[in-house]
């Protein structure tokens, strides 16, 4: 007997509707609907169109009808993390949601530490220090006089807010609420006396409720509209980190995971939050995993270097395919000039060649020319950043990590593997691609009791997709080059 749950992925820059199928202890998904994601600039401000990015929601529930006559067992929805909605107090939505590259956030880091100390902060949440999240958000609000703060009567995170409009019912997910560091994970509970004391509203922040919660059905109206019915919307991991953990191939615990996309997420996964003195210095977080797992991990900024520099090329009329980019990278010499992937002047859009060669200049190497070399210049730190962040995991967790799983998107690129691979000398294991999509469905399918563990999660994932090993080549070069990173991105 087969089980059908339909997953809607939503990220930076597409989302998509996917059915999955499971069956036999094998799972197996089918893209129905894609369609474009990102911010709109409205008078110098970055938004998401949440109206349109709902419609699109709904053109997924018409398209699974259309193509399938049988009943949903679920629906589960991911989003990036940060990114947050107020309503009134009817309900209604007030603004439109910002997108976390807005520049609103610039100094609120500093704004805060002048308050709280950015010790007690940490603390207090786990999380790792990045001016974009939720807190600076609403810090950036409240500095600026912002009446839709003080209007506020309901907090919601992304994902929230469209089960709140798929289901009527208002909650917060747990994997997603972590991300605000508004959250105390030792308390089990929104840090309440943290944001009293930065002057922040404690009283608008709902419920959480853990990865596998059944949310509640879909609204009749809205059932009528699509032609479904009122099947389960249930939370999955609604953060997509915390779905594409959730479906990594692994057995036991020893590995290190890298869900890559537009950020680079990487971490290993822990019983317990892992705030200490360490994990502070190497500004690392603990976020919400499922089945009631932390994920203490460090965001990277990504293939979102490569993205960028695509964009930028495309509006100069070279519209090269990332297959394209990696082919010319390929064919670059190795260990030319590198970059802090996390560097400040990468975080916001714009033109990513000029910057990454400005960055080379300025702290004295050959700035990178061709499309090929800068490519290369940014896959090249990334590896060398993976091969920083393992470091520090192992010296947080006092042991080493035999392996590195990368899933999602990145883990097709082939050159991105096999760098990282070489540079962390540990063997790699690349797949499943759709890990965010089979992890929501699994997930789903937990909630629903067709599967009862994490374990047997994990163990249908092996099942049911291939994967790609990739082995360390020769170390020669790569130490070198480890050493010039450290050097040019201040990572001693």
């Amino acid at each position: 007997m087969s089980h059908n749950y339909l997953a809607f992925d939503l990220g930076a820059e597409s989302g998509r509707a996917v059915l999955g199928r499971l069956a036999d202890g094998a799972l197996e998904l089918t893209p129905l609907y894609r369609f474009p994601n990102g911010p709109v600039r409205v008078l110098g401000s970055d938004y998401w169109d949440v109206l349109r990015l709902f419609q699109e929601l709904k053109e997924g529930l018409g398209a699974y009808r259309r193509a399938h006559g049988e009943p949903l067992d679920g629906i589960g929805l991911d989003t990036w993390g940060v990114d947050f909605a107020l309503l009134d107090r009817n309900d209604r939505l007030l603004g439109n949601p910002h997108h976390y590259r807005d520049p609103r956030t610039e100094g609120m880091l500093e704004a805060a530490w002048a308050v709280v100390p950015r010790e007690e902060i940490f603390e207090r949440t786990g999380i790792q220090f990045m001016e974009i999240n939720t807190l600076y958000q609403l810090l950036s609000m409240r500095r600026s006089g912002d009446a839709t703060l003080d209007a506020a009567r309901t907090f919601l995170m992304m994902p929230d807010l469209f089960n709140y409009w798929l289901t009527g019912v208002q909650a917060c997910e747990f994997s997603d609420a972590t991300t605000t560091q508004c959250f105390d994970p030792r308390a089990g509970t929104w840090a309440r006396g943290l944001l009293g004391r930065l002057g922040l509203p404690t009283d608008i922040f709902r419920e959480v409720v853990p990865p596998g919660t059944v949310i509640g059905d879909l609204r009749a109206d809205l059932g009528e509209e699509v032609g479904l019915g009122r099947a389960p919307v249930i939370a999955p991991a609604c953060h997509d980190t915390g779905s594409a953990v959730a479906a990594v191939p692994a057995e036991g615990e020893d590995f290190a995971y890298i869900s890559s996309g537009t950020w680079s997420l990487m971490g290993v996964e822990a019983r317990e939050p892992v705030i200490s003195a360490d994990s502070l210095a190497f500004n690392f977080t603990n976020e919400g995993g499922v089945c009631g797992t932390y994920r203490l991990l460090k965001n990277i900024m990504g293939l979102w270097l490569v993205q960028e520099c695509r964009r930028t090329w495309a509006a100069e009329g070279q519209d090269l395919s990332y297959d394209d980019l990696t082919q010319l990278a390929a064919e670059v010499p190795a260990f030319g000039p590198l970059v802090d992937p996390d560097a400040h002047e990468f975080l916001r859009p714009g033109d990513m060649p000029a910057r990454i060669r400005a960055f080379c200049a300025r702290t004295g190497q050959r700035a990178p020319e061709t499309r090929g070399e800068i490519v290369r210049t940014a896959l090249e730190s990334l590896a060398c950043k993976y091969r920083w962040v393992l470091e520090k995991l192992e010296t947080m967790l006092g042991r080493r990590l035999g392996v590195i799983h990368i899933v999602g998107g990145g883990s097709q690129n082939r050159l991105l593997c096999q760098l990282a691979a070489d540079a962390t000398r540990r063997p790699v294991v690349a797949g499943p691609v759709e890990a965010t999509a089979a992890g929501n469905v699994l997930m789903q399918a937990l909630a629903r009791g067709r599967l009862g563990t994490l374990d047997e999660v994990r163990a249908v994932v092996r099942r049911s997709f291939d994967v790609v090993r990739y082995e360390p080549g020769a170390a020669a070069g790569w130490d070198a080059a480890y050493a010039r990173f450290l050097a040019l991105a201040g990572e001693g």
